[in-house]
Protein backbone atom coordinates (compact mmCIF):
# COMPACT_ATOMS: atom_id res chain seq x y z
CA UNK A 1 0.00 0.00 0.00
CA UNK A 2 1.02 3.58 -0.57
CA UNK A 3 0.95 6.50 1.79
CA UNK A 4 -2.18 8.32 2.91
CA UNK A 5 -2.74 11.14 0.42
CA UNK A 6 -5.29 13.93 0.39
CA UNK A 7 -6.00 16.31 -2.48
CA UNK A 8 -7.87 19.51 -1.67
CA UNK A 9 -10.52 19.63 -4.39
CA UNK A 10 -12.07 22.83 -3.05
CA UNK A 11 -11.17 25.10 -0.15
CA UNK A 12 -13.83 27.84 -0.10
CA UNK A 13 -17.02 28.10 1.90
CA UNK A 14 -20.47 28.02 0.29
CA UNK A 15 -20.62 30.31 -2.73
CA UNK A 16 -16.93 29.72 -3.62
CA UNK A 17 -14.39 32.49 -4.20
CA UNK A 18 -14.96 34.93 -5.70
CA UNK A 19 -18.66 34.53 -4.99
CA UNK A 20 -20.69 35.00 -8.16
CA UNK A 21 -22.65 38.02 -6.88
CA UNK A 22 -20.13 39.63 -4.52
CA UNK A 23 -17.79 42.59 -4.69
CA UNK A 24 -16.68 42.64 -1.07
CA UNK A 25 -13.09 43.90 -0.71
CA UNK A 26 -11.60 40.40 -1.06
CA UNK A 27 -13.81 39.34 -3.99
CA UNK A 28 -13.10 42.65 -5.72
CA UNK A 29 -9.41 41.74 -5.78
CA UNK A 30 -10.24 38.44 -7.47
CA UNK A 31 -12.53 40.04 -10.07
CA UNK A 32 -9.71 42.50 -10.84
CA UNK A 33 -7.23 39.67 -11.37
CA UNK A 34 -5.02 40.63 -8.42
CA UNK A 35 -2.19 38.09 -8.15
CA UNK A 36 -2.42 38.08 -4.33
CA UNK A 37 -5.64 36.05 -4.46
CA UNK A 38 -6.56 32.85 -6.26
CA UNK A 39 -10.06 31.54 -7.05
CA UNK A 40 -11.32 28.63 -4.99
CA UNK A 41 -14.20 26.18 -5.36
CA UNK A 42 -16.40 24.92 -2.53
CA UNK A 43 -14.84 22.63 0.06
CA UNK A 44 -14.21 18.97 -0.57
CA UNK A 45 -11.17 16.70 -0.35
CA UNK A 46 -10.26 13.36 -1.92
CA UNK A 47 -8.23 10.73 -0.08
CA UNK A 48 -6.40 7.59 -1.18
CA UNK A 49 -3.94 5.03 0.16
CA UNK A 50 -2.22 4.65 -3.21
CA UNK A 51 -4.18 1.76 -4.71
CA UNK A 52 -5.84 3.91 -7.38
CA UNK A 53 -9.15 4.24 -5.55
CA UNK A 54 -10.28 7.53 -4.05
CA UNK A 55 -12.86 8.57 -1.46
CA UNK A 56 -14.43 12.01 -1.53
CA UNK A 57 -15.12 13.78 1.74
CA UNK A 58 -18.25 15.79 0.92
CA UNK A 59 -19.57 16.44 -2.59
CA UNK A 60 -19.69 20.14 -3.33
CA UNK A 61 -21.77 21.79 -6.06
CA UNK A 62 -18.46 22.36 -7.89
CA UNK A 63 -17.63 18.64 -8.05
CA UNK A 64 -17.65 18.29 -11.89
CA UNK A 65 -15.15 21.15 -12.21
CA UNK A 66 -13.06 19.68 -9.40
CA UNK A 67 -12.93 16.25 -11.06
CA UNK A 68 -11.87 17.77 -14.38
CA UNK A 69 -9.09 19.68 -12.59
CA UNK A 70 -7.77 16.55 -10.81
CA UNK A 71 -6.20 13.93 -13.13
CA UNK A 72 -6.24 11.29 -10.37
CA UNK A 73 -10.06 11.39 -10.50
CA UNK A 74 -10.44 11.16 -14.28
CA UNK A 75 -12.51 8.22 -15.61
CA UNK A 76 -10.85 4.90 -16.37
CA UNK A 77 -11.67 1.85 -18.41
CA UNK A 78 -12.53 1.39 -22.10
CA UNK A 79 -15.92 3.10 -21.78
CA UNK A 80 -17.21 3.92 -18.30
CA UNK A 81 -15.53 3.79 -14.92
CA UNK A 82 -14.15 6.00 -12.18
CA UNK A 83 -11.45 5.81 -9.51
CA UNK A 84 -13.97 7.40 -7.10
CA UNK A 85 -15.04 4.57 -4.82
CA UNK A 86 -17.06 6.32 -2.12
CA UNK A 87 -18.23 9.60 -0.60
CA UNK A 88 -18.22 10.43 3.11
CA UNK A 89 -20.46 13.22 4.39
CA UNK A 90 -19.66 15.42 7.38
CA UNK A 91 -23.15 16.92 7.20
CA UNK A 92 -25.97 17.67 4.82
CA UNK A 93 -25.46 21.37 4.06
CA UNK A 94 -26.15 22.36 0.47
CA UNK A 95 -22.44 22.80 -0.24
CA UNK A 96 -21.72 19.31 1.14
CA UNK A 97 -24.28 17.21 -0.73
CA UNK A 98 -25.31 18.93 -3.97
CA UNK A 99 -22.45 17.34 -5.90
CA UNK A 100 -24.01 13.92 -5.33
CA UNK A 101 -26.42 14.75 -8.14
CA UNK A 102 -23.43 14.86 -10.50
CA UNK A 103 -22.61 11.23 -9.58
CA UNK A 104 -25.87 9.73 -10.82
CA UNK A 105 -24.65 8.23 -14.10
CA UNK A 106 -24.81 4.53 -13.12
CA UNK A 107 -21.30 4.02 -11.71
CA UNK A 108 -21.62 2.22 -8.34
CA UNK A 109 -20.51 4.26 -5.35
CA UNK A 110 -20.87 3.97 -1.58
CA UNK A 111 -22.18 6.87 0.47
CA UNK A 112 -21.27 7.07 4.16
CA UNK A 113 -22.77 9.47 6.66
CA UNK A 114 -24.61 9.67 9.94
CA UNK A 115 -28.28 8.67 10.02
CA UNK A 116 -29.11 12.40 10.28
CA UNK A 117 -27.19 13.19 7.09
CA UNK A 118 -28.73 10.27 5.22
CA UNK A 119 -32.22 11.34 6.32
CA UNK A 120 -31.65 14.87 5.03
CA UNK A 121 -30.44 13.56 1.65
CA UNK A 122 -33.30 11.07 1.36
CA UNK A 123 -35.90 13.73 2.16
CA UNK A 124 -35.10 15.50 -1.12
CA UNK A 125 -37.05 13.98 -3.99
CA UNK A 126 -34.09 14.46 -6.36
CA UNK A 127 -32.10 11.91 -4.38
CA UNK A 128 -34.28 9.27 -6.00
CA UNK A 129 -32.07 9.68 -9.07
CA UNK A 130 -29.06 8.35 -7.16
CA UNK A 131 -29.88 4.72 -7.89
CA UNK A 132 -26.27 3.58 -8.29
CA UNK A 133 -25.24 4.92 -4.88
CA UNK A 134 -25.51 2.52 -1.95
CA UNK A 135 -26.11 4.22 1.39
CA UNK A 136 -24.33 3.24 4.58
CA UNK A 137 -25.30 4.84 7.88
CA UNK A 138 -22.47 5.27 10.40
CA UNK A 139 -22.94 6.48 13.95
CA UNK A 140 -20.38 8.87 15.46
CA UNK A 141 -17.61 6.89 17.11
CA UNK A 142 -18.00 3.83 14.87
CA UNK A 143 -14.99 2.85 12.78
CA UNK A 144 -15.50 1.89 9.14
CA UNK A 145 -13.17 0.91 6.32
CA UNK A 146 -12.64 2.88 3.11
CA UNK A 147 -10.77 1.84 -0.05
CA UNK A 148 -7.13 1.01 0.52
CA UNK A 149 -7.70 -0.06 4.13
CA UNK A 150 -8.14 3.51 5.32
CA UNK A 151 -9.84 3.48 8.70
CA UNK A 152 -12.40 6.27 9.17
CA UNK A 153 -14.26 7.52 12.22
CA UNK A 154 -16.91 10.23 12.32
CA UNK A 155 -17.02 12.30 15.51
CA UNK A 156 -19.48 14.91 16.71
CA UNK A 157 -18.52 18.57 16.43
CA UNK A 158 -20.43 21.52 17.92
CA UNK A 159 -22.48 23.03 15.14
CA UNK A 160 -26.01 23.32 13.81
CA UNK A 161 -28.52 21.78 11.47
CA UNK A 162 -28.26 22.63 7.76
CA UNK A 163 -29.73 26.06 6.99
CA UNK A 164 -32.71 24.61 5.11
CA UNK A 165 -33.63 22.49 8.15
CA UNK A 166 -33.33 25.21 10.78
CA UNK A 167 -36.36 26.17 12.82
CA UNK A 168 -37.10 29.67 14.02
CA UNK A 169 -34.56 29.28 16.82
CA UNK A 170 -31.39 27.59 15.68
CA UNK A 171 -29.14 25.72 18.10
CA UNK A 172 -25.66 26.58 16.92
CA UNK A 173 -23.23 25.08 19.40
CA UNK A 174 -24.63 21.68 20.35
CA UNK A 175 -22.97 18.37 19.53
CA UNK A 176 -25.13 16.15 17.36
CA UNK A 177 -24.86 13.73 14.46
CA UNK A 178 -25.95 16.52 12.10
CA UNK A 179 -22.44 18.00 12.08
CA UNK A 180 -19.37 15.80 12.33
CA UNK A 181 -15.68 15.70 11.62
CA UNK A 182 -13.83 12.72 10.21
CA UNK A 183 -10.61 11.10 11.37
CA UNK A 184 -8.71 9.08 8.74
CA UNK A 185 -5.96 6.59 9.64
CA UNK A 186 -3.68 4.45 7.50
CA UNK A 187 -0.53 2.60 8.59
CA UNK A 188 0.19 5.01 11.42
CA UNK A 189 -0.65 8.19 9.51
CA UNK A 190 -3.57 10.19 10.87
CA UNK A 191 -5.56 13.05 9.32
CA UNK A 192 -8.50 15.01 10.78
CA UNK A 193 -10.98 16.99 8.67
CA UNK A 194 -13.35 19.47 10.36
CA UNK A 195 -14.89 21.87 7.83
CA UNK A 196 -17.45 23.31 10.25
CA UNK A 197 -17.09 23.89 13.98
CA UNK A 198 -18.86 26.26 16.35
CA UNK A 199 -16.36 25.46 19.11
CA UNK A 200 -13.49 23.15 20.03
CA UNK A 201 -14.24 20.70 22.82
CA UNK A 202 -11.55 19.07 24.93
CA UNK A 203 -12.24 15.76 23.16
CA UNK A 204 -11.75 17.42 19.78
CA UNK A 205 -8.49 19.02 20.85
CA UNK A 206 -7.19 15.68 22.10
CA UNK A 207 -8.15 13.99 18.84
CA UNK A 208 -6.51 16.71 16.76
CA UNK A 209 -3.37 16.61 18.90
CA UNK A 210 -2.89 12.93 17.96
CA UNK A 211 -3.06 13.68 14.23
CA UNK A 212 -0.32 14.45 11.73
CA UNK A 213 -2.44 17.09 10.02
CA UNK A 214 -5.79 18.80 10.59
CA UNK A 215 -7.85 20.67 8.02
CA UNK A 216 -10.02 22.95 10.12
CA UNK A 217 -12.90 25.40 9.73
CA UNK A 218 -11.50 28.77 8.60
CA UNK A 219 -14.77 30.34 7.51
CA UNK A 220 -14.38 33.83 9.02
CA UNK A 221 -11.42 35.67 10.48
CA UNK A 222 -13.55 37.55 13.03
CA UNK A 223 -17.02 36.67 14.24
CA UNK A 224 -18.82 39.76 12.87
CA UNK A 225 -16.86 39.86 9.61
CA UNK A 226 -19.87 39.64 7.28
CA UNK A 227 -21.73 42.30 9.27
CA UNK A 228 -18.73 44.65 9.10
CA UNK A 229 -18.36 44.17 5.35
CA UNK A 230 -22.09 44.48 4.74
CA UNK A 231 -22.61 41.08 3.10
CA UNK A 232 -24.82 39.58 5.82
CA UNK A 233 -26.58 40.04 9.13
CA UNK A 234 -25.33 36.92 10.93
CA UNK A 235 -22.21 36.35 12.96
CA UNK A 236 -20.02 33.37 12.23
CA UNK A 237 -21.14 31.66 15.44
CA UNK A 238 -24.78 32.11 14.43
CA UNK A 239 -23.93 30.20 11.27
CA UNK A 240 -22.20 27.46 13.27
CA UNK A 241 -18.63 28.58 12.57
CA UNK A 242 -16.21 29.78 15.24
CA UNK A 243 -13.97 32.66 14.12
CA UNK A 244 -10.25 32.33 13.62
CA UNK A 245 -9.25 35.34 15.72
CA UNK A 246 -10.45 36.73 19.02
CA UNK A 247 -11.72 35.27 22.27
CA UNK A 248 -12.80 31.68 21.72
CA UNK A 249 -11.32 31.64 18.20
CA UNK A 250 -9.50 28.70 16.67
CA UNK A 251 -6.07 30.34 16.90
CA UNK A 252 -6.34 30.21 20.69
CA UNK A 253 -8.31 26.98 20.90
CA UNK A 254 -5.72 25.01 18.91
CA UNK A 255 -2.53 26.77 19.87
CA UNK A 256 0.65 24.98 20.99
CA UNK A 257 -0.15 21.83 18.99
CA UNK A 258 2.61 20.16 17.00
CA UNK A 259 0.16 18.94 14.36
CA UNK A 260 0.26 20.53 10.91
CA UNK A 261 -2.71 22.92 10.85
CA UNK A 262 -4.48 24.08 7.68
CA UNK A 263 -7.52 26.33 7.42
CA UNK A 264 -10.18 25.21 4.92
CA UNK A 265 -13.80 26.20 4.15
CA UNK A 266 -12.78 29.85 3.85
CA UNK A 267 -15.49 32.44 3.21
CA UNK A 268 -15.11 34.90 0.34
CA UNK A 269 -14.94 37.82 2.82
CA UNK A 270 -12.03 36.37 4.80
CA UNK A 271 -8.81 38.41 4.36
CA UNK A 272 -6.58 35.36 4.95
CA UNK A 273 -7.29 34.67 1.27
CA UNK A 274 -5.01 37.59 0.42
CA UNK A 275 -1.29 36.76 0.27
CA UNK A 276 0.65 39.07 2.54
CA UNK A 277 -2.36 40.55 4.33
CA UNK A 278 -1.97 41.27 8.07
CA UNK A 279 -4.49 38.52 8.77
CA UNK A 280 -2.56 36.00 6.67
CA UNK A 281 0.66 37.00 8.37
CA UNK A 282 -0.95 36.52 11.78
CA UNK A 283 -2.15 32.98 11.13
CA UNK A 284 1.13 32.00 9.47
CA UNK A 285 3.07 33.33 12.47
CA UNK A 286 0.89 31.05 14.60
CA UNK A 287 1.89 28.04 12.49
CA UNK A 288 -1.17 27.76 10.24
CA UNK A 289 -1.47 27.33 6.46
CA UNK A 290 -4.31 28.29 4.13
CA UNK A 291 -5.72 25.53 1.92
CA UNK A 292 -5.78 26.04 -1.83
CA UNK A 293 -7.54 24.05 -4.52
CA UNK A 294 -5.16 21.39 -5.79
CA UNK A 295 -3.07 21.27 -2.60
CA UNK A 296 -1.72 17.75 -2.05
CA UNK A 297 -0.99 16.41 1.43
CA UNK A 298 1.02 13.19 1.70
CA UNK A 299 1.55 11.47 5.05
Amino acid sequence: MGRLTAIVLGSAAGGAFPQWNCRCPVCALAWAGDARVRPRTQTSIAISAGDGRWTLINASPDLPVQIRATPALHPRGPLRGSPIDAVVLTGAEIDQITGLLSLRESTPLRLYGTPASHAAVAANAMSGALTSISRHAVNPGERFALAGNIEATLFMVPGKLPLYLEGETAEVDTESAANVGVELCHEGARMVFVPGAAAVTSAMRERIARADVVLFDGTLFVDDEMIRVGTGQKTGRRMGHMPIDGEGGSLRALDALSVRRIFIHINNTNPILVDGSPERQKIEAAGWQVAEDGMEIVL
